[in-house]
């Protein structure tokens, strides 16, 4: 017979063991929420261009977590990033691409986020106007009806390019418009000239459009940027699981980088959009994948943001400024490099948009 004060011990170590199990399943969520501000051609839950489209197309998240047992749900918002800023604000998203203006806006108005890392950066700006119109220059559009998607990082860039031609929003008779009504406004004569970005492209392919004006290689301070932001909550709640995620952005982010000479399998790959193969190529130009791809939050990054967000009080989209360097939190960005062997692979580049130190092979 066993002793009674056996079967107590016994008994304990037993409820220890369970209570233990439980507190290590309840170490990992269920599932990883991710959000894209934005959708693919005719509305589908698929977009490319960088290396956050890119972890979605491979199927990378679900790779790393699967063994886990951990559910990866992503959620395409065509109300693009005040859509995204609503899911932060309710709890209801973990992880983003976030472009630069919404994501200010909603750090600037008590979003509990933090910067992790760079994706999406220097990305083009165009303004189209219909075939025939007689506008001639951006200075032109005085007056004008002109498509802006307001609270994405369209409406700080367009709020730039205007202020280089001598105009304000205010000149200017702004519409908001997604993508997909600002197109087809553009199609129907609706609009007098619209902002926007690769995928409007098709539209001069079409023959509805004619490209008006377009950011470059030659003003590397002109860009738009995104970065990929994560909740404080979950951050704080799951740091070896905010580590996996943001190594599999690196990981997504050196596979792009690895086709800069050749970058033919992933423009295939972001096809899957609906925006064509000759698009993307046009809209990379002369410009280096690797470089665009790159995941680093550098001196050039930080001060475009710091810029952005003075920019972005001062053209009175936001109330309160604040400072990028307390918003990012670089360890797990920083944790990615080094256990891929990759703290040398991408160049910085300094608050003057050159690169730092000669790329290292």
């Amino acid at each position: 017979m066993t002793h009674p004060l056996g079967l107590l011990r016994w008994l304990a170590t037993l409820g220890l063991f369970i209570l233990g199990t439980s507190f290590a399943h309840a170490e990992n969520p269920k599932v990883i929420r991710m959000a894209f501000p934005g959708v693919g051609v005719g509305n589908r839950p698929v977009t490319g261009g960088n290396s956050y489209s890119t972890v979605h197309l491979k199927g990378l998240l679900e790779d790393e977590f699967k063994k886990d047992g951990i559910e990866i749900k992503w959620s395409f918002l065509r109300g693009a990033g005040p859509a995204t800023n609503e899911l932060y604000a309710n709890n209801l998203v973990d992880f983003s691409l976030l472009g630069d203006l919404p994501s200010i806006i909603g750090r600037s108005s008590g979003l509990k986020t933090r910067v992790l890392a760079a994706t999406a950066i220097r990305g083009n700006t165009y303004i189209f106007v219909p075939t025939g119109s007689p506008i001639q220059t951006v200075a032109d559009l005085r007056g004008k009806k002109v498509a802006i998607f307001k609270g994405t990082n369209i409406q700080l860039t367009a709020n730039k390019i205007l202020e280089k031609f001598g105009l304000k929003e205010s000149d200017i008779r702004a519409i908001n418009m997604d993508s997909a009504t600002a197109k087809a406004a553009m199609a129907t004569g609706d609009i007098d000239a619209a902002f926007g970005w690769t995928e409007y492209l098709s539209l001069r392919d079409q023959g509805l459009a004619r490209l008006l004006y377009s950011t470059d290689e030659s003003d590397p301070l002109a860009y738009r940027h995104c970065s990929f932001i994560g909740s404080e909550e979950f951050i704080r709640k799951y740091p070896e699981i905010t580590r996996r995620v943001v190594k599999t952005l690196v990981v997504a982010a050196k596979w792009l980088s690895d086709q800069d000479a050749n970058p033919t399998p992933a423009f295939q790959l972001w096809t899957r959009s609906g925006v064509t193969f000759a698009n993307f190529k046009e809209d990379l130009g002369k410009n280096s994948l690797k470089v665009q791809s790159s995941p680093l939050v550098d001196e050039y990054l930080i001060s475009q943001y710091n810029k952005n967000i003075e920019e972005a009080k001062r053209f009175g989209l936001i109330r309160n400024p604040f400072r990028f360097e307390d918003w990012y939190d670089p360890q797990f960005l920083q944790e990615a490099l080094k256990e891929l062997q990759l703290e040398n692979f991408w160049v910085p580049y300094g608050a003057d948009g050159k690169p730092k130190t000669a790329p290292k092979t």
